[in-house]
């Protein structure tokens, strides 16, 4: 593969003069809201510097470790003990046979975007950019706050357990950075009863955290709330959940302290037990962030841990999850309706990862908008699986055909890595490039100040009306 400077150009993905007018004039260098990713708050707080490219872009990042593992490459460079350097050159070797995958473009952005490096990564090239990188990364311009300030973000919402103290954050705030730092409540393991060993332990650590001794299903309610009001006062204003499927039932359809009892007492519980435990669970921490004024979040469709020989090796969350193919739409009404019905629907945003669910996702949306807010009801960014350009331009259009794209809150890292903001930056090419080829073609009017503020909306404006921040 020959090294190149003009891939990654100016104009990369915009296929049209006017596709090119939207995005340097409307949507280049708006700044960044991410209001999902799995960054460390505490290496934002203490602005970290890495030591080389290898610990900054190889490790946590799932993305990359399923590419190498598919070309054959052993674990001792992905996960294992390699050294840096080495794992560096077996992805450099990777990066090459990995065209027509997300994983090639995000590369090269993230090469160009940080380190002003153009040269395709090979193994020719990879020596060299890895020097440059490394050097590079020393200088205050490459801390983790100097990286988020190159990329114009302005705020960051990280992925928080209830049971996480947030002193990064709340160190962070009394700096009072430009940028904000907020956490995100993200509650699944409170109601992660399927392994009932697990979940007492975790029932345990609750108890200390909140200060409430939970002895019934009232006083987990009680124990979680109190956690929502000191996320509350540490800036957090979303929630987010992790899901196969949401949850339905008639309130009242078992009786749910006998379930919680059964728990404690390591009594097993029936599949139909454990669903409505999760019901009862996120119904009620769904009221707790409409009276508080929060976005609630749900990412759904994910079938987890498929490998449990690599899983039992490794743990969770290093690359083996992947689309599921779950039933969706009754349960995700029926939820949603429960909630209402009483009027204590919050501000909702939610992710498909199975694209046979597209349409299904994009219609449910406009059942719940009300007109008390605009966009009140999200069909969330094109997520995981999803997000790359066949997958955001498929998901912008099914918003754009069922729902309404002028008022989408747009796009997010999900990621763990702090080289990732130029997802933001090819999500919005990708925008530009599909309403500029519209009125190429004649299906929208070329009017530049009129779709020049529908892009700007969805890149920043809408995100910063509709998030409480």
């Amino acid at each position: 593969m020959k090294a190149t400077s003009t891939f990654i150009h100016n104009d990369f993905l915009l296929q049209n003069e006017f596709s090119r007018i939207l995005y340097h004039s409307y949507a280049k260098d708006l700044p960044i809201i991410d209001y999902h990713n799995h960054l460390s708050p505490k290496d934002i707080c203490e602005n970290k510097k890495f030591k080389t490219i290898s610990e900054i872009w190889l490790e946590g990042d799932h993305y990359k470790w399923r590419a190498m593992r598919t070309l054959g490459i052993d674990e001792m460079y992905i996960t294992g003990k390699a050294s840096g350097k080495d794992k560096f050159l077996k992805w450099s070797e990777t990066v090459p046979y990995s065209i027509r995958n997300p994983l090639f473009h995000w590369t090269h952005m993230e090469l160009k975007k940080h380190f002003s490096i153009s040269e395709l990564l090979s193994p020719e090239t990879a020596e060299k950019i890895y020097s440059s990188a490394n050097e590079q990364l020393q200088r205050s311009s490459h801390s983790v706050q100097g990286l988020l300030k190159m990329n114009n973000v302005e705020v960051v919402c990280t992925t928080d357990d209830p049971i996480d103290t947030l002193i990064h954050h709340t160190t962070y705030a009394g700096k009072e950075k430009i940028m904000k730092l907020l956490p995100t409540f993200r509650p699944d393991k409170s109601y992660a009863v399927e392994n009932i060993e697990s979940y007492l332990k975790y029932l345990n650590k609750l108890e200390i955290k909140s200060n409430i001794q939970i002895k019934n299903f009232e006083d987990l309610l009680a124990a979680l709330e109190n956690r929502i009001d000191y996320f509350h006062k540490t800036g957090c204003r979303l929630s987010d959940h992790g899901l196969e499927n949401l949850y339905h039932f008639k309130k009242g359809t078992y009786n749910i302290e006998q379930i919680f009892k059964k728990i404690k007492n390591q009594k097993s519980i029936s599949t139909s037990e454990i669903n409505y435990f999760k019901f009862e669970v996120l119904y009620f921490l769904s009221t707790c962030y409409h009276k508080r004024g929060w976005v609630q979040q749900y990412h759904l469709g994910a079938i987890r841990n498929n490998n449990r020989r690599l899983l039992k090796k490794l743990g969770p969350d290093t690359g083996f999850d992947s689309i599921g193919d779950y039933s969706q739409a009754k349960n995700l009404s029926g939820f949603l309706n429960s909630l209402d019905t009483t009027d204590q629907l919050a501000k909702t945003i939610l992710y498909n990862l199975n694209p046979s669910n597209n349409e299904v996702f994009a219609s449910m949306v406009g059942n719940f908008n009300d007109g008390t807010v605009k966009g009140k009801v999200q069909y969330g960014a094109a997520w995981w699986f999803l997000d790359q350009k066949d997958g955001m331009e498929k998901h912008l259009n099914t918003l754009s055909s069922l729902g309404m794209l002028s008022c989408f809150v747009g796009m997010l890292t999900d990621s763990r890595s702090f080289l990732s903001f130029p997802r933001h930056d090819y999500f919005r090419r990708i925008l530009c490039n599909l309403i500029g080829g519209d009125v190429k073609n004649g299906i929208l009017p070329k009017d530049e100040k009129w779709l020049g503020k529908i892009v700007s909306d969805i890149c920043y404006h809408n995100a910063k009306a509709f998030f409480p921040f």
